[in-house]
């Protein structure tokens, strides 16, 4: 449907300034409100079958009976708006809902803001600067507590029967709890597709890790439908090699090499830190598991005297360090870092930074979820290599493939 341009230059004639188009009472405002109450006694008109002061036909007798002042809000900022009665109650509009005193798009602008970490305060003021339009906190509240039943939905549905990576990580928030402020866990997986994609499969908390935490995590994964993982992708959790062992004992568990770096530097002076992670280049970039093994033993006769936590750290990992080895070069990278959701997790803690501490779970998950909405949307290509990776999977896996 076009407008007639001719219409429109006929208006314009009478208003000059921007203030005069755009302003509180400008030409965009009046026309919004007078297409909303055209809509309303139009729906009015249909609803009764007979046009407003004509005979009344319907078999009831219904007909008008005045109307009622509603404000909404929105972009425009508040607009005055009377609604149509009808004698018999029953006439309930389309266009403007019964209750509702908002348009949808302003009710997204709040989520949206609120997705970028920004708090109620701050959201408050905002939209009163920029719109003219005074929200209470507990609109806003309202507004993002609507998401909650979209992220139980989203939390529980079906997920695919085979995914050849799991990544897994955690985010660090504070939470109020009976009183007081604790850390609290929110751990992440992400799922790589068979054609590359990367898909978050749920959220979980936790004060504390371990096998029944996790036992519980993958019970669900497995629950949704994920009968099988090549290859699990972790930071040495707590418990987790015992319990996906339970519910998927074939999957391979590969601890993250960037964070055992990243932990065996920790105490490394700074001075000493760019030799001792060359060393332990040398380790990870073998071109087998054996030649690792002899790195390891020369990078522990050169440093455990200074620190020998590092190699032991290393051989008590070590099952889990060196399944990457069956891998070409330049496809390790795709198996034995947790890039993909640190990257995730940086975003996610972006946006939490802002906020001292959590009342509640549900909050926590409320704004992870619509902040990841908003990060998960540029996730528009497969993972680096993943070609390549697959046709080393297809060959080691065969059996375990889907069958065309």
């Amino acid at each position: 449907m076009t407008i007639d341009l001719a219409v429109i230059d006929d208006l314009l004639k009478q208003y000059k300034t921007p203030e005069e188009i755009l302003g509180d009472n400008g030409l965009l405002k009046q026309l919004t409100k007078a297409v909303l109450q055209r809509a309303l006694q139009a729906e009015m008109t249909h609803h009764l079958g007979h046009e407003k002061h004509a005979a009344v036909t319907n078999k009831n007798g219904n007909a008008r009976n005045g109307s009622s002042a509603k404000t909404l809000k929105g972009d425009f900022g508040t607009m005055p708006i009377e609604i149509p009665r009808d004698r018999n109650g029953s006439f309930e509009p389309l266009i403007i809902g019964k209750g509702q005193t908002r348009f949808a798009e302003f009710d997204s602008k709040i989520i949206s803001l609120y997705s970028r970490g920004m708090t109620t305060r701050e959201i408050k003021g905002h939209l009163e600067e920029i719109y003219g339009v005074e929200v209470s906190p507990t609109l806003i509240s309202t507004v993002t507590e609507a998401v909650l039943e979209e992220v139980k939905i989203w939390q529980n549905r079906q997920l695919d029967a085979l995914y050849p990576i799991v990544y897994m990580d955690a985010i660090r928030v504070k939470a109020r709890d009976n009183g007081h402020v604790v850390n609290k866990a929110v751990y992440l997986a992400i799922g790589i597709k068979l054609d590359g994609d990367k898909e978050v499969l749920g959220m979980w908390i936790s004060e504390n890790e371990g096998a029944k935490f996790w036992l519980q995590v993958v019970t669900e994964l497995n629950n949704r439908g994920v009968n099988d993982i090549f290859i699990a992708c972790v930071d040495g959790l707590k418990g987790f090699p015992e319990a996906i062992e339970t519910v998927f004992p074939k999957t391979q568990i590969q601890i993250c090499i960037v964070h055992m770096v990243r932990n065996s530097l920790a105490y490394v002076s700074y001075k000493a830190r760019p030799e001792v992670a060359a060393d332990l280049k040398r380790i990870y970039q073998s071109a087998t598991a054996e030649q690792a093994e002899m790195e390891l033993e020369t990078f522990a006769a050169k440093w455990d005297k200074a620190h020998p936590t590092i190699s032991k750290s290393w051989r008590r990992n070590w099952e889990q360090i060196i399944p990457f080895f069956a891998y070409p070069a330049d496809i390790r990278k795709v198996i034995y870092t947790t890039n993909t959701i640190e990257s995730l997790n940086m975003s996610l803690r972006k946006v939490t930074k802002t906020r001292g501490s959590f009342p509640n779970d549900e909050a926590i998950f409320k704004l992870l979820y619509l902040a990841m909405n908003n990060i998960t949307k540029k996730w528009t290509r497969p993972i680096r290599d993943w070609k390549a990776a697959m046709g080393r999977f297809t060959i080691l896996f065969e059996e375990r493939m889907p069958k065309p």
